[in-house]
């Protein structure tokens, strides 16, 4: 597997498309017909707490450069006070889409059609649901850079669990639209990406946020970084390190499952 790239920051159509050449991104997805960039919008928090609708933009611009693809934005908001379709009207992921002529999709609507898959050896979901989308897209992950209050650290595997139709796992006590991800955490993050992981990874470290993934303070300096690779343990354990974590002490990042 290719290594991840790491370029410095210096605006989003000059640092993504130089990311992504790095890695041969446009040779993978001139093969590709159907293509999902999933960011990370938790809340209705704008960035760095969420993805940048500037750096999905940009990304959008790199694939048609190399393909037809069909292309959605797809989310499922954690917040059980949100409604993802109003964050991504508050977050300015409408306006992106219609300016892009891109479809925007709610992962959390309960008529989103899902795939039963099953995995005995996955020790947190040995079966799952995932939604059809998941399985019939190229995705693309946006995850910004982060520490997190459960998991250490989320990036592009923390990404996945955007993925989880809340009807199965809310959890019974509603706190959070994928609740059920916050037991044995680490275990459920390599769970859901043993079911489905990014085919490639555009991480925005452009900012970063030290301590806490719904605020706190930013990293300071600024990571001024991006990563990009089409390996998302790899493109995590790199970003990891710019938080000035050990990406051996992380649960998820340190099992070698991939």
């Amino acid at each position: 597997m290719t290594p991840p790239a790491i370029v410095d920051f210096i605006d989003y159509r000059t640092s993504v498309f130089e990311a992504l050449e790095t890695i041969d991104a446009g040779r993978v997805l001139s093969e590709q017909d159907a293509v999902l960039i999933k960011p990370n919008l938790v809340s209705n928090q704008s960035f760095p707490v969420t993805t940048s609708p500037a750096c999905c933009g940009v990304i959008i611009d790199y694939v048609r450069s190399f393909s037809r693809a069909e292309i959605v934005i797809a989310e499922g908001t954690g917040n059980p006070g949100c409604n993802t379709m109003e964050v991504f009207h508050q977050l300015g992921f409408t306006r992106l889409a219609s300016d892009k002529n891109v479809g925007l999709v709610d992962l959390n609507d309960c008529d989103i059609p899902l795939v039963r898959l099953e995995n005995k050896e996955c020790r947190r979901f040995p079966e799952f649901y995932m939604p059809e989308i998941a399985m019939s897209h190229f995705i693309v992950s946006v995850p910004v850079l982060k520490a997190h209050s459960l998991s250490v650290f989320t990036g592009t595997m923390k990404n996945m669990v955007g993925f989880a139709p809340p009807e199965h796992y809310a959890g019974s006590g509603g706190i959070w639209n994928k609740a059920e991800f916050h037991i044995d955490i680490h275990q459920a993050i390599m769970d859901i990406n043993d079911y489905r992981h990014a085919d490639l990874t555009v991480l925005d470290a452009s900012v970063g946020l030290a301590t806490y993934h719904l605020g706190g303070p930013e990293c300071n300096p600024p990571a001024g970084k991006l990563v990009a690779g089409f390996d998302p343990v790899a493109v995590d354990r790199a970003a990891a390190g710019m938080l000035g974590l050990d990406w051996r002490t992380i649960g998820h990042l340190a099992a070698d499952f991939f």
